[in-house]
């Protein structure tokens, strides 16, 4: 017996597909919306019966009921009593007469771009993503991995949950946990040398949300900021999202030159500076150019914010005491992070201000993204207050230390000879390779690349502005063992013997 004939359609159906992902019903609004929005279905058009619509499509009834009253819900058609659906009216004024359906491999046309100051000061700026893979020599920021007690650290937060309160699980305060700001700032007194309490401290998440803090808090209209150069290329990010123009003040042996900081004028009402380990260079601070800085920020009223990044890990001497220990007219913020001592996805850094500045700092991270997450700070504090973290920090400078002695003795042997001597760097957790042209440089780092090496052109790395700046490699020591750190020295001065030759 022959099927009796379809009913007659107001629209062709014929390119309605519904055989790919996800409820038919859902399938049936993406494309019955769209030939609304290209014009295919114009304003007005009397849609179909849904028992018309879902014989014609080989679908049961109740889709295509679903799919009509989904499009009703966003007012894409309109239902009369007795008279069927249509397609709304306004709907004229989004579609064009002349617009054509896409084809499948044709791509959405792509939307305008904002062109606001704050938008295009962010257009030449890559966000920094950790390659796939296991991790390898030379990856610079990365503290040593293989070392964190991964095992206790989940006890740790197995306990954290099982012993939990509902208060727990709600929004919490957004200066931070109160036990976590009391051991950090227990541990920044003692360790550090900062004189602070735990009011002082506002949590963060990491060190790049405590810079771009200070620069939303701290500039109004028109205020201009500075940072190092060669410098930390997302603190100047941060910086742009407020600085009418972020400036570039050049490093030289004994840090930044404050000669040419006072040469930018008043507007300058933000520093960010790396004092205790200059960011890529390794070059400490004098103590006479720190005097200068803060002399500078009482003139001008301007502020100056000190990133601590990675001071703990001081191989020669005791770590230098901080800009801010030194301050005496409240004008340094002092960031830090734990990324460097635990591990960067944890995602918790602070910010040390003045007291009085702690309630309005709050209440902008309270705007921003409300608070760090709560469990994360709980098992942070129960891991620095039963003696975990001490431990853990002892044991991570001792590995870059000897990672940084195994990096310098392989060195010595194999590229030193090559012509390319490597400084022994003091603190932190990479060392810093000068070189005599950008030429070289970039040589050298595709050679890397080559060999499966990561290394830190000073292009990138250092976030120069102007190409005929330094050149030079960024070298870190402490993601692999020293016993990696050997071959991968040998794999290198393989790869880069023809480049230097």
């Amino acid at each position: 017996m022959n099927s009796p004939p379809l009913p007659a359609l107001p629209f062709d159906v014929a390119g309605i597909r519904l055989d790919g992902p996800g409820p038919l019903a859902r399938q049936l609004v993406e494309q019955l919306r769209q030939r609304m929005l290209q014009g295919q279905l114009p304003a007005g058009a009397r849609m179909p019966a849904t028992r018309d619509l879902a014989a014609a499509l080989g679908v049961s009834r109740n889709t295509v009921v679903r799919a009509f009253e989904h499009l009703l819900d966003e007012g894409l058609i309109s239902s009369r009593v007795g008279d069927g659906s249509y397609v709304t009216p306004p709907l004229a004024q989004m579609a064009s007469p002349l617009a054509r359906p896409p084809s499948r491999a044709t791509a959405p046309a792509q939307a305008p771009e904002p062109q606001t100051p704050r938008w295009q000061a962010l257009q030449h700026f890559t966000p920094s993503r950790t390659p796939d893979g296991p991790v390898r020599a030379f990856r610079w920021g990365s503290p040593a991995m293989d070392l964190f007690p991964a095992a206790l650290w989940s006890r740790l937060q197995a306990r954290a949950w099982r012993r939990h309160s509902v208060s727990d699980l709600a929004y919490g305060d957004p200066a931070g946990l109160p036990a976590l700001r009391e051991w950090l700032a227990d541990y920044l007194r003692s360790a550090r040398g900062l004189p602070c309490s735990a009011e002082q401290i506002l949590i963060t998440g990491g060190a790049q949300q405590g810079i771009a803090l200070a620069a939303l808090a701290l500039l109004g209209p028109g205020d201009e900021a500075a940072t190092e150069s060669p410098g930390y290329r997302s603190a100047a990010a941060a910086l742009a999202l407020q600085a009418t123009r972020v400036h570039h003040v050049p490093v030289d042996a004994e840090g930044l030159r404050p000669a040419a900081l006072e040469a930018l004028g008043s507007r300058c009402r933000l520093l960010y500076v790396t004092p205790s380990h200059q960011f890529p260079t390794g070059v400490a601070m004098s103590l006479q150019r720190r005097l200068d800085l803060l002399a500078w920020a009482r003139r001008q009223q301007a502020w100056i914010l000190e990133d601590d990044y990675d001071s703990e890990y001081r191989h020669v001497g005791l770590p230098l005491a901080p800009l801010a220990s030194l301050d005496t007219a409240g004008r340094t913020l002092y960031v830090g992070s734990l990324s460097k001592l635990m591990f960067p996805g944890l995602r918790l850094g602070y910010l040390v201000a003045p007291p009085a500045w702690l309630p309005t700092l709050a209440r902008l991270r309270s705007v921003l993204d409300r608070h760090s997450a709560c469990m994360d700070q709980q098992v942070m504090a129960a891991f620095i207050a039963e003696g975990h973290f001490l431990r853990h920090v002892r044991r991570m400078r001792r590995a870059a230390r000897e990672r940084r002695d195994a990096l310098l003795d392989a060195w010595g042997r194999h590229i030193a000879p090559l012509g390319l001597p490597l400084p022994a760097p003091e603190a932190g957790l990479h060392a810093y390779l000068p070189l005599p042209s950008a030429a070289l440089e970039q040589r050298l780092t595709e050679a890397a690349v080559r060999a499966r090496l990561e290394v830190g052109a000073m292009r990138r790395v250092g976030g120069l502005p102007d190409s005929s700046a330094r050149a030079g490699l960024v070298l870190g020591f402490a993601a692999v063992s020293a016993a990696g750190l050997g071959d991968a020295v040998a794999r290198l001065a393989q790869a880069w013997r023809p480049e230097i030759g």
